[in-house]
């Protein structure tokens, strides 16, 4: 056999026996006469010492790094432990070894340090993947995926495959495209998700449904998502909103046990999209620190509990905030210490294009119960003591307050507070907070096109009492510019996605059953019959034969994983990610192919300048 125990299973219990191990060589360190190796493997790294005679051998075949090495010998104490090591209490004192293979030099260093960018560890993703930091992210991904599977079987989910050839029904994001040689002209796509099947699924009367599976979409590229992505897609059937929620709740507070040993025994937050939207500034808010929004020119019916400010700044002639459409202040705990040149940086920071605002104002709550302020010449004490109270700011606290078009202004005033939030070390990596975003408005309105887009997608249903204002009232718009004043813009998604630590891991909705609604919610987004039934005949006509009520939820796994260990990046919890680019810089693809392929395709390539 190649080997008795694995590099990190060795401990003084094993003292006198005699072992076989092989594996890596991480380090080669030469001591006079003798030579200490730290061999490696998937499991940990064991110390191995090469006496004199041995020696001789290595001179003659000298090991290198990144060798794999077989080595005999027995168990010894070590004379200078290693606490940092599991094994550091032993050593191997070699009797024989034999090289199994050589290697070049490693275009990095293979350890948790490396000196290797990330072009060049996609590049060489094989070697990146023994360094034990990314070797500890796969096995938590493992671990997330068994503790899910486990849950899911234990509440009598069946995990059934779907297929990945299907038909393409652009909606969102691009489809990838798979020409289909035995149709010529034809073309398969690869799935965004397996949406239609699991719904096919409750009606076959498999009434609990899972897949870990992979999805695909055709989308410009960013730190959390990838073009192949792996989701945890779930369906039930005979259910309501409130079944889903608690089915799902338990599914990630178990995951947090198993996974990260973190008991989650409070009820998980919920708050509507609108409250999200309104007090934080974006659908998938951080809730682990404070600092709510307060638009100072919105009533106060938009918040609870939040006295109407609009009256504090209005009548003070300072033009920055009249002219404004919005003008939007927070509250930041103990920054009111903050120097001039702290001020003038965070000034900066929210001019960045990416950020877009054209100034700051900031007002200081001192200690002593006195206001401080960049706009003290337009408003008295008093005012900056009455903004302070709306604003929830205690004495030491900064207010800080941008103003400008209401979207550019909700999204800068969100991101100034994350930001706030960061540099205040209030978004702890090890800090988990859960919350359900519900009642998402069911439509957008795209003004470029002039008509209804779903929010979530043309399968989920309305809130129960509003379906008959989707069905009684007709989509059209004769007036783009007073499109909010349509039934539509009123109508709610029975739909709810789960945030953690201000990322969304997951959402779902209640789906239509009825055939009826279905198609109704087509004729919505602009789907004639014709291409109703060519695209979604299937569906439809499935609706036709018993159709149960149904709903499901599907959580971004790659996403999961990176909350839990800590990363920015979902490539940092995938064996072989693609670039920012789309591309596999290992594999060199997508890649040309040959001129036969393109004949037995029956394709001509005309490249377009």
């Amino acid at each position: 056999m190649f080997r008795t125990h694995t590099c990190g299973e060795l401990r003084a219990s094993h003292q006198s026996q005699s072992v076989t191990l092989a594996g890596w060589v991480q380090t080669v360190r030469k001591f006079g006469s003798i030579t200490f190796v730290d061999l490696r493997d998937r499991y940990g790294i064991t110390q191995l010492l090469f006496n004199e005679s041995l020696n001789t051998e290595l001179e003659k075949t000298p090991l290198g790094r990144e060798f794999v090495l077989q080595v005999a010998g027995e168990v010894a104490e070590r004379s200078n432990k290693n606490l940092q090591l599991p094994t550091g209490d032993i050593e191997i004192l070699v009797q024989s070894f034999t090289i199994l293979n050589a290697s070049a030099t490693p275009p990095f260093t293979i350890q948790d340090d490396t000196d290797g960018g990330d072009d060049l560890r996609m590049k060489y993703r094989y070697l990146d993947l023994r360094r034990t930091a990314v070797r500890k992210n796969l096995e938590l991904r493992y671990a997330v995926n068994r503790a899910a599977r486990n849950y899911l079987h234990q509440q009598e989910f069946l995990d059934i495959e779907t297929p990945f050839l299907i038909k393409s029904t652009p909606e969102g994001a691009r489809d990838f495209v798979v020409p289909s040689r035995m149709n010529p002209g034809q073309f398969y796509a690869l799935p965004q998700s397996p949406q239609t099947f699991k719904q096919l699924l409750m009606v076959s009367g498999y009434d609990r449904y899972y897949q870990i599976v992979k999805c695909f979409r055709d989308e410009d590229l960013r730190a959390d998502r990838q073009p192949e992505f792996t989701q945890i897609d779930c369906e039930m059937a005979f259910v309501e909103q409130e079944d889903i929620l608690q089915m799902f709740e338990g599914l990630i507070k178990s995951i947090f046990k198993e996974v990260k040993g973190i008991e989650y025994t409070e009820s998980v937050q919920r708050m509507t999209w609108e409250e999200a939207m309104w007090t934080y500034g974006n659908d998938k808010p951080d809730i682990r620190f404070g600092m709510q929004l307060l638009n100072l020119k919105k009533p106060e019916s938009v918040y609870r509990d939040r006295t109407d400010a609009r009256a504090l700044i209005d009548g003070a002639d300072f033009k920055v905030f009249d002219e404004a459409e919005s003008v939007i202040a927070l509250a930041v705990p103990g920054a009111a210490e903050y120097t001039r040149k702290q001020t003038d940086e965070l000034t900066d920071w929210v001019k960045r294009p990416q950020i877009g605002m054209k100034g700051l104002v900031f007002i200081k709550c001192l200690a002593d119960g006195t206001f401080k302020s960049s706009v003290d010449k337009f408003y008295s004490e008093e005012r900056l003591k009455s903004i302070a109270s709306a604003c929830g700011a205690q004495p030491g606290d900064l207010i800080l307050i941008v103003a400008g078009p209401e979207e550019r202004t909700r999204k800068a005033a969100s991101e100034l507070r994350l930001e706030m939030g960061e540099r205040l070390g209030l978004r702890k990596k090890d800090e988990f907070k859960l919350l359900w975003v519900l009642d998402f408005p069911l439509f957008e309105y795209d003004e470029d096109g002039n008509r209804w887009v779903a929010r979530h997608h043309p399968f989920t249903a309305p809130k129960p009492l509003q379906i008959a204002t989707m069905i009684e009232n007709e989509p059209s718009i004769t007036d783009a510019s007073k499109y909010l004043d349509h039934p539509y813009a009123q109508i709610k998604a029975n739909a709810y996605d789960m945030v953690l630590n201000g990322n969304e891991i997951g959402g779902g909705s209640i789906r239509i059953y009825q055939r009826e609604l279905q198609e109704k919610m087509f004729a919505a987004l602009g789907m004639d019959k014709e291409e109703q039934q060519h695209k979604f005949g299937f569906l439809l006509g499935a609706f036709e034969y018993g159709a149960p009520p149904h709903g499901g939820i599907a959580f971004g796994f790659d996403r999961l994983c990176s909350i839990l260990g800590g990363s920015e990046s979902i490539r940092d919890f995938i064996a072989f990610p693609k670039n920012n680019a789309g591309r596999d810089v290992m594999l060199d693809a997508p890649a040309t192919i040959d001129d036969k392929q393109f004949d037995e395709l029956q394709i001509r390539l005309d490249l377009k300048s």
